[in-house]
């Protein structure tokens, strides 16, 4: 192949990859709002936003609104995630939901996705620090879960406007800490207060010592930078993923 050709193919590769893709948002809250102003970075035009006065029992999620939409991103409330995620599996429309509290209707949703052949991504954090974290967290319970005398607490702050708690983040750090076979009781707390937009903490105590683990996030750019990113990823995908799929290819749709 000559140079030229060469040339030819390297243009139009780096074309389709930066190719603008269209973006709704459902939900258009705080989070909703910092996304819209993020979304150039990652080749998104925002075109369509949904309220929840806009969306009443995801009204708003119709094949005709939707129909030059690539992918979604939903933050919502947990009253109205589940109808709009099937809503929009429903409408061909990758997928990727931050909001928490209603990990107890994963497997409806998942139902949905999976019959239409859509992707959705979903986690109760998509901050790249908490992925890492948590991962951390699982390793600690593993190491620790045959050492009786330590006690464990998991424990958490959020801003007072948090619907749910303890947060969603939380209980899945709780659930991977179980997962790595840590099986004696962990002791678990929830703070609502002010404007803090979240820490998180894992500790073991024992008479001997104390072990810390602990993640705060400064902002919400980072969650919101991390739901980009797994708009982009799920674009061309099909089945239910996480963020933790997104970050370290851990599972298949």
């Amino acid at each position: 192949m000559s140079s030229s050709a060469n040339s030819t193919l390297l243009c139009s590769t780096e074309d389709v990859e930066t190719e603008t893709k269209q973006l709704a948002l459902v939900g258009y809250g705080k989070m909703g709002r910092l996304i819209e102003q993020l979304a150039p970075e990652y080749g998104f035009q925002v075109a369509a936003r949904l309220t929840g006065k806009s969306n009443p029992a995801a009204s708003g999620i119709t094949r005709e609104a939707f129909a030059n939409i690539d992918v979604a991103i939903e933050f919502s409330t947990p009253e109205t995630v589940v109808e709009n995620l099937k809503r929009l599996a429903q409408t061909n429309i990758q997928t990727v939901t931050g909001t928490t509290g209603w990990s107890k209707h994963l497997n409806e949703v998942s139902d949905a996705v999976k019959q239409a052949g859509t992707g959705l991504v979903w986690s109760p954090n998509f901050s790249v620090g908490v992925a890492i974290f948590r991962k951390l967290a699982g390793l600690a319970a593993e190491l620790l879960r045959d050492e009786p005398e330590y006690g464990a607490w998991a424990w958490e702050i959020h801003h007072d406007a948090k619907k749910d708690a303890p947060s969603g983040t939380l209980l899945h750090l709780v659930e991977t800490m179980r997962q790595h076979g840590y099986t004696r009781n962990i002791n678990v707390s929830a703070n609502r207060a002010g404007m803090h937009p979240g820490t998180h903490e894992i500790g073991f105590d024992s008479a001997a010592d104390t072990i810390t683990l602990r993640h705060a996030a400064r902002n919400r750019e980072g969650f919101a930078r991390g739901a980009l990113k797994a708009a982009r990823w799920v674009l061309d995908r099909k089945g239910v993923y996480t963020f933790e799929d997104v970050l370290f290819g851990t599972a298949r749709g």
